[in-house]
C-alpha cells in the first residue's frame, strides 16, 4: 500500500524517469549479456568446463575488481555521475562485441575471463552510478519506494533480457556461433541506454561538491577512500548493514552456485519443470517474482518495524528456506526457495540501500556505495572458492547447504542484537515521526 501510494509521486519526477529508463535498458542488456556468457561456459557443448573451472572462473571475474571498486567510488564522488552513466554504457557496447567475438572464436582461459571482467566491472561502476544519483532526483522520503521500484523493476529487467537470450538461443544454436551472437545483442540496449544518459542535465546527478584537478593521483584517491572508510566508522548503524549484507551475499553465492551445478548435473526434468539453461531460466523467473513481492512489502515495513528489525527476519527466513526447501534436493522445492530467497534477498538489498542513502552525506555516497560492491564481490569469490574446494561436481552437498542455513541465522540474531535500532530505525518505527531525518 505504501508502495502504490507514492509511486505517483516518485514516476512524476522527470529526472527520476530518465534515471530509471537508464537503468532498465542496462540491466536489459545486462541480461542478455550474462545469458549468452553463462550458456556458453557451462552449457556449450563445445565447452566442457568442470566445477572447480567454473568457481575458478569466477574467482578471476570478480576479484581484481573487488581491490579497483573502492577507487571508482572515489572517482564517482569528483566525476560528473551524469558522463559516467553515458560514457559507460558506450563502453560497455564495444566491450560487449569484443567478448562476443572470443566466444565465436573458442577463445578460453584467462584472456576471455580478463575480457568479460572489463565488461562487468564496467556494469557495476555504473550501477554504482545510478545508485548514488538517486536521492537527486527524488526526496529523501521518497527513497524507500524509488529503491524498490528502481532495483525491483531494474531487476525484473534482468530477467526478461535473459529470458530474451534464451528464446533467441532457439533461433541461433547452442553452440559458440549462437551464444557469441547472443552476447553481441547486449549491445544495442547499453547504446539505448547511453542515449537515456544524454537526456539528463549535466551536473544534475551530483556530486554537489567536487574536487576537480587535472589529474587524479594514488594519493589522492587513498586519502578519499579513508574518508570513504572513516564515514563508515562514525556511523556504526551503517558499517553494521553492510557486514551483515557480506555475509548474506556468501550464503547466497554459495547457493548460487550449487544451484548452476544442480541444475547441470543433478536435477532430472519433472513435467513442466526444466533443467539446464532453460530450467535455470524458470529459476530465474521464480527469484525475480519473489524479489517484485518484496519491493510491495519492504518500504512498508521499513517504516513500520525500522530496517534493523525488517532486515534480520528477513536473514532469519533465508536460513529457514535453504534448510526447509533446498535440503532435499527436489526440482519443485528448489524452484519454490528460489522464489522466497529472491524475496529476502531483494528486502536486504532495498533495508541496506535506503539505510545508507540516509545517512552517507552525498559527498561520500559513491564511495560507500563502491565498498558496497567491492564486499559483493568478496563474498562472490569466497562463495567459489568455496565450492570449488568442497562442493561435488554435481552440486549436492547437504554440509555445504547446511552450513548456509545455519550462518543465515546466525547473522540475523548477531545483526539484530549488534545493530539495534538506528536513529533513523527509531523515527521509522514511530509513525507520529517526521518523514525524513
Amino acid at each position: 500500500m505504501q508502495l502504490r501510494r507514492r509511486l505517483p509521486s516518485v514516476l512524476g519526477r522527470p529526472g527520476f524517469r530518465r534515471l530509471f529508463a537508464v537503468r532498465l535498458s542496462a540491466q536489459f542488456a545486462d541480461g542478455v549479456f550474462q545469458a549468452g556468457l553463462a550458456g556458453s561456459v557451462l552449457f556449450n557443448p563445445q565447452r566442457q568446463a568442470s566445477a572447480a573451472d567454473v568457481a575458478a572462473g569466477f574467482a578471476v571475474l570478480l576479484l581484481p575488481y573487488s581491490f579497483v571498486g573502492p577507487f571508482a567510488g572515489v572517482l564517482l564522488d569528483r566525476w560528473d555521475r551524469t558522463r559516467v552513466l553515458a560514457l559507460g554504457s558506450v563502453a560497455r557496447a564495444v566491450l560487449v562485441l569484443t567478448v562476443a567475438g572470443e566466444i565465436a572464436a573458442g577463445v578460453s582461459g584467462l584472456p576471455f575471463y580478463a575480457s568479460a571482467l572489463v565488461v562487468l566491472s564496467a556494469g557495476r561502476f555504473v550501477l554504482s552510478a545510478l545508485s548514488a544519483s538517486l536521492p537527486h532526483v527524488v526526496d529523501a522520503d521518497e527513497l524507500a519506494g524509488a529503491n524498490a521500484l528502481s532495483t525491483t523493476v531494474g531487476g525484473l529487467a534482468t530477467t526478461l533480457g535473459a529470458a530474451a537470450a534464451t528464446l533467441g538461443r532457439l533461433l541461433t544454436g547452442a553452440d559458440s556461433v549462437g551464444y557469441a551472437i547472443l552476447a553481441a545483442a547486449a549491445a544495442l540496449p547499453y547504446v539505448l541506454s547511453a542515449a537515456f544518459a544524454h537526456t539528463i542535465g549535466a551536473a544534475s546527478l551530483g556530486p554537489d561538491r567536487t574536487e576537480r584537478t587535472e589529474r587524479e593521483r594514488v594519493g589522492d584517491v587513498v586519502r578519499g577512500l579513508r574518508a570513504g572508510v572513516a564515514q563508515l566508522r562514525s556511523r556504526p548503524s551503517a558499517a553494521a548493514a553492510l557486514s551483515a549484507l557480506a555475509l548474506h551475499r556468501l550464503c547466497y553465492g554459495i547457493w548460487a552456485v550449487c544451484t548452476v551445478l544442480l541444475y547441470r548435473n543433478w536435477f532430472s526434468g519433472d513435467g513442466m519443470l526444466r533443467t539446464g539453461l532453460a530450467g535455470l531460466a524458470q529459476f530465474v523467473v521464480a527469484t525475480a517474482v519473489g524479489g517484485a513481492l518484496a519491493a510491495l512489502v519492504t518500504p512498508g515495513r521499513i517504516r513500520r518495524a525500522g530496517s534493523v528489525r525488517w532486515t534480520s527476519l528477513l536473514l532469519a527466513a533465508a536460513g529457514v528456506v535453504v534448510l526447509g526447501c533446498a535440503l532435499p534436493f527436489r526440482l519443485p522445492l528448489h524452484l519454490l526457495a528460489g522464489g522466497l530467497l529472491g524475496f529476502c534477498a531483494q528486502g536486504v538489498k532495498i533495508s541496506v540501500d535506503t539505510l545508507l542513502q540516509k545517512e552517507i552525506p552525498d559527498d561520500f555516497r559513491g564511495r560507500v556505495f563502491t565498498l558496497y560492491d567491492m564486499l559483493f564481490n568478496v563474498a562472490l569469490v569466497l562463495a567459489a572458492g568455496l565450492t570449488a574446494a568442497a562442493l561435488p561436481e554435481n552440486g549436492r552437498s547437504p554440509g555445504a547447504l547446511a552450513v548456509v542455513g545455519i550462518v543465515y541465522l546466525g547473522t540475523a540474531v548477531a545483526y539484530l542484537r549488534s545493530g539495534g535500532l538506528t536513529p533513523w530505525s527509531r523515527r521509522a518505527a514511530d509513525p507520529t515521526s517526521a518523514a525524513t531525518p
